[in-house]
């Protein structure tokens, strides 16, 4: 195992990843896989699988595109794709049936498994100078929000509400339509991506759930499509995001904990996560808190990276920091640390905290329990923004006021509107 120690402002334990350089290795061609046989590379990636798992093994992806269909790894697996490899995901849903123990939003259910996904596994590596691919045809029709995908939601949301057991909350039906993850690893441990490229997804890309121990480091991710989120750590800790470069339809990092009452339930916040040294091509958010956050976020360091989205990608630019969360979520958020990052120009803020947040939740189901988010211990230093709307926006609740929040050197050029404008906050400082 290789043991990373990580230097945060908060006590943070060692994180244990595994190491595959002395491993067997298993090449998909000695399994049969020929390029563009979606059948033979969908066997031949299995059984490969299969061996290496007894062996702790590594299963060796060779330079050519090889179309396939869903890849569910096992536990002392490392899939290493060779430079010039090209893993290329069907767009058929069909492929990634039947419907597994996924999430969707925060919310358990089943559904379309991931692209490529793993459960209750440990010690798995993904690693090589190759690419993953996600053919879009079908998943980019879905990313329209017609009136029974909108239902789909409800149901679920409903399901959810009421504590229905996960078995009966299937969500593979005619006009759902909810998108899979590209990579999920749901509650696993011990995992490390490194050095590969990812282009594209259905959805989010790499969704660590209820996972420990979780290094993603020197990968490079585009993906402009609907909810393409770069990373979306949930209820995941000791987690490491180092050396990655984001191009992202959505933010480029989103910290989630879960939605109400399941978070609530399996009470697991996400804790101990640092992300360095990062590049942001574009985004909507540099790092996103929430929606999803009602099982708790805590220790979270951010530091030295840079945030190039600027005037040229106006239309989608969001916030450097931004957290959002609504009277449903409950959960808390606290000891929060952003230092060192280097930003052009941005639509919103350095900082901004809206607590009011539903979209298109707020009229489709209602609130079963009002559950406040408490947020305090906020810190952002030495960051300048040469163009911006504000610096600091928050709007809390009167009956949950933020506290404690510190902006250290934090300033800017030129904005728009007025540098600090907050409801609702009981200790804020700006240096």
């Amino acid at each position: 195992m290789e043991q990373i120690q990580v230097n945060a402002p908060f006590a943070m334990p060692v994180i244990k990843v595994p190491d595959f350089s002395q491993a067997p290795v298993f090449n998909i061609l000695d399994f049969g896989a020929e390029p563009n046989n979606k059948l033979k590379n969908n066997q031949a990636i299995a059984s490969a699988i299969e061996l290496a798992n007894k062996v702790h093994g590594r299963v060796l992806i060779p330079q050519g595109e090889w179309l396939c269909g869903k890849i569910h790894l096992k536990s002392h697996i490392n899939l290493h794709l060779e430079q010039g490899a090209i893993l290329l995901f069907s767009e058929d849903p069909n492929d990634y049936l039947p419907a597994v123990k996924t999430t969707w939003e925060g919310m358990e259910c089943y559904n379309y498994s991931p692209l490529i996904y793993a459960y209750e596994c440990e010690n798995i590596v993904i690693s090589g100078q190759g690419k993953l691919k996600a053919k879009l045809d079908i998943w980019q029709i879905w990313y329209a929000r017609p009136e029974p995908h909108m239902q789909a939601l409800a149901k679920l949301y409903h399901q959810m509400s009421k504590n229905e057991p996960l078995i009966e909350r299937q969500m593979v039906f005619e006009g759902a339509n909810l998108r899979p993850h590209f990579v999920q690893f749901n509650r696993c441990k011990h995992i490390l991506i490194e050095d590969i490229e990812i282009e594209d997804s259905p959805f989010w890309v790499l969704h660590p759930f209820l996972c420990s121990d979780v290094v993603i480091r020197r990968v490079k991710v585009k993906a402009h499509g609907h909810n393409n989120d770069g990373v979306d750590p949930e209820m995941t800790q000791n987690m490491l995001i180092e050396d990655c470069i984001f191009d992202q339809g959505d933010d480029a990092i989103a910290i989630k904990a879960g939605r109400n009452q399941d978070a609530w339930r399996l009470n697991t916040p996400t804790k101990n996560l640092v992300m360095r040294n990062c590049l942001i091509k574009r985004a909507h958010q540099l790092v996103a808190l929430g929606s999803e956050l009602s099982g708790g976020i805590e220790n979270v360091y951010i530091h030295d990276c840079e945030f190039e989205d600027g005037t040229q990608y106006t239309v989608g630019t969001g916030n450097m920091v931004l957290l959002k969360t609504n009277e449903r979520r409950g959960g808390f958020v606290r000891n929060i640390y952003v230092s060192n990052i280097k930003v052009k120009a941005v639509k919103g803020g350095a900082l901004a905290i809206e607590t009011d947040v539903l979209y298109q939740w707020k009229d489709l189901v209602p609130t079963y329990e009002v559950r406040l988010t408490q947020i305090e211990n906020i810190q952002l230093e030495n960051i300048h923004l040469q163009q911006a709307d504000f610096i600091c926006k928050i709007e809390a609740q009167a009956d949950a006021p933020v506290k404690n929040i510190k902006l250290n050197q934090v300033s800017a050029d030129h904005l728009t509107m007025p540098a600090i404008n907050n409801i609702n906050v009981i200790g804020f400082e700006h240096n």
